[in-house]
């Protein structure tokens, strides 16, 4: 049988079949394709102004990688006038993130980014293993979410940027959108729906370039271009809640390969009933593109891991580059095929949705003002972040022993810190 063409150029053999719609490909034009449809996203949502300073927030994951490589490809290639930062958080996990830090380091030097790194226990006075140890492995990705998006913006205020781009990509969009909806959380849905968001509280925004990228493509483009990045999952990520509506949208996109897109356009139907006062969304002058508020740092939805920590999809995106490895040598030229049961029908979008008047449930409206401990934006006046560590801090053993070093060349001297308690002297004979 003679070998398939690619759809598009019609000469080179097709080697991949995009999971997205089934177009036969070649590599070339799988790749320039790809990066087309992040510019086409980028530009018609203005994304970013020329001679703006932008941070990614570079986890050594798929996700993080593929976007640092496809946004100096774009700005180069299309002259954005962007001048690309680095930003990494470290929470702290012991063989999970010190590992992908290292892929991080490597990414800077290959695409020439300045990279700055900032922890959780600078931060917070707490690392991850910390928070573990003492809450266990239920709800500690409530406090890693938490902790995590204040850490970005507090990154991006100390090296006075701007901007925060993430890599959240379409699966984690439909991810999202269906844990809100589990959830019955609407205005939470909007903000989350939203391409662009914002926190008043520090004047910085995110927005994510990947929005309608699917993840599977992503792999596909990280091994077409042979770029460096870490795999490993997270190591306390497979309780969280996130997983169940991962395991949802994974199930309905083998049925429907559509239905990740589909549920995305969903959500932002969704979002389109709430009103403004519920959802603090506010149309940005500037760039055209809804900006939208997020309250606590929940714009990417709470209780799970983003992009933006690496973490990776479990077995079935694992399964997926072992076998794009595997496939190189033997089956060199074959090619690369999900496989799908049934196409399903698309949805007719074109009956403008309901407006917010004939919603039949009231919406409680949300007060925004500024925590009155760190000054993060919150709906009430202690923000999340600090209801948390209240709760660790009361908690934390009131008896540690630590061991400092005082100055380079003098000795160890072991420090007692004890609260609400003296120690007698004893008299030894």
């Amino acid at each position: 049988m003679p070998p398939t063409l690619c759809a598009l150029c019609h000469s080179a053999r097709a080697l991949i079949i995009r999971p997205k719609n089934h177009q036969k490909l070649c590599k070339n034009c799988f790749l320039t394709l790809f990066e087309t449809e992040i510019h086409n996203t980028i530009t018609s949502n203005s994304l970013f102004r020329p001679g703006e300073r932008v941070a990614i927030g570079a986890s050594g994951g798929k996700d993080s990688t593929v976007l640092a490589s496809v946004l100096k490809t774009l700005n180069e290639r299309y002259d954005y006038g962007l001048n690309l930062l680095l930003l990494s958080i470290d929470e702290g996990i012991k063989g999970y993130r010190d590992d992908s830090l290292e892929t991080v380091k490597r990414n800077a030097i290959q695409y020439d980014m300045p990279l700055t790194v900032v922890g959780y226990d600078e931060l917070y006075g707490w690392t991850m293993d910390q928070v573990v140890s003492q809450i266990g492995k239920k709800g500690n990705c409530t406090y890693c979410g938490v902790f995590r998006r204040q850490a970005l913006d507090r990154g991006a205020a100390r090296l006075g940027i701007k901007h925060v781009v993430t890599g959240h990509n379409a699966d984690d969009i439909a991810e999202t959108v269906m844990m809100n909806l589990l959830r019955g959380d609407l205005p939470r849905l909007s903000r989350t729906t939203s391409i662009v968001t914002a926190s008043a509280a520090s004047d910085i925004k995110r927005s994510k370039p990947l929005k309608y990228a699917y993840e599977k493509e992503i792999v596909l483009y990280a091994h077409h271009k042979r770029l460096d990045y870490f795999t490993t999952e997270c190591i306390y990520s497979p309780e969280a809640f996130r997983g169940s509506a991962r395991t949802l949208i994974k199930n309905l996109e083998r049925v429907r390969p559509s239905a990740i897109l589909d549920v995305v356009r969903s959500g932002e139907d969704m979002a389109r009933l709430v009103p403004p006062e519920v959802s603090n969304s506010s149309a940005d002058p500037a760039n055209n593109a809804d900006l939208v508020v997020a309250v606590d740092g929940e714009a990417e939805g709470e209780g799970g891991c983003g992009s933006i920590n690496g973490r990776a999809s479990g077995g079935e995106m694992a399964a997926m580059e072992q076998k794009l490895r595997d496939g190189e040598g033997g089956a060199k030229g074959r090619e690369t095929e999900t496989d799908f049961t049934g196409q399903g029908q698309r949805h007719d979008r074109s009956k403008a949705a309901p407006t917010a008047a004939k919603m039949a449930k009231k919406l409680p409206k949300q007060q925004l003002q500024k925590c009155g401990r760190c000054g993060y934006l919150s709906s009430q006046s202690v923000c999340k972040a600090c209801m948390l560590l209240e709760g660790l801090n009361k908690n934390r053993p009131r008896t540690e022993i630590r061991v400092s070093v005082e100055e380079e060349d003098s000795s160890p001297t072991l420090t007692r810190r004890m609260e609400g308690m003296t120690v007698a002297p004893t008299d030894i004979t």
